[in-house]
């Protein structure tokens, strides 16, 4: 049975939130502060692996990838420091001051994403091995 790529975008991205969760309960300082920057970017890939279903691995990782540093580097600005002070949501987006081994770590966390995402297509769709020994009927 073939589960549709939306539906595993979904999933990751529940499962994603759940692990971030997690680690800010039941952890903190440096450890919680970089997963949580990784998982963020994983995120990411997971919302654009659902808005693309098609769209392969190093292309979601890369777009997600380039999100994170936009919004990193946005945090230069002020901007999202000053939405933040007013909005929870914004906080949560945007966070709201610079921290440059963010960059490192939401590398960290696209590469994981892609690395997941490449497997579980590769394990998704039939090798071509496996399609040419089957009969042309059955194709």
């Amino acid at each position: 049975m073939r589960v549709p790529p939306r539906a595993v975008a979904a999933a990751a991205a529940v499962v994603t939130v759940a692990a971030g969760l997690a680690v800010r309960a039941g952890a903190d300082g440096a450890f919680a502060k970089y997963a949580g920057s990784a998982l963020y970017t994983v995120l990411l890939c997971a919302l654009v692996a659902f808005c693309a279903p098609r769209a392969r691995p190093l292309a979601v990782a890369g777009t997600a990838l380039a999100l994170s540093w936009a919004v990193e580097l946005l945090q230069l600005t002020g901007v999202p420091a000053e939405w933040s002070a007013h909005s929870t949501a914004a906080r949560l987006a945007l966070g709201s001051t610079f921290n440059a081994p963010d960059l490192l770590w939401y590398a960290v966390g696209a590469a994981a994403a892609w690395a997941l995402h490449a497997g579980a297509r590769r394990f998704a769709t039939p090798s071509s091995a496996g399609r040419a020994s089957r009969p042309a009927a059955s194709r």
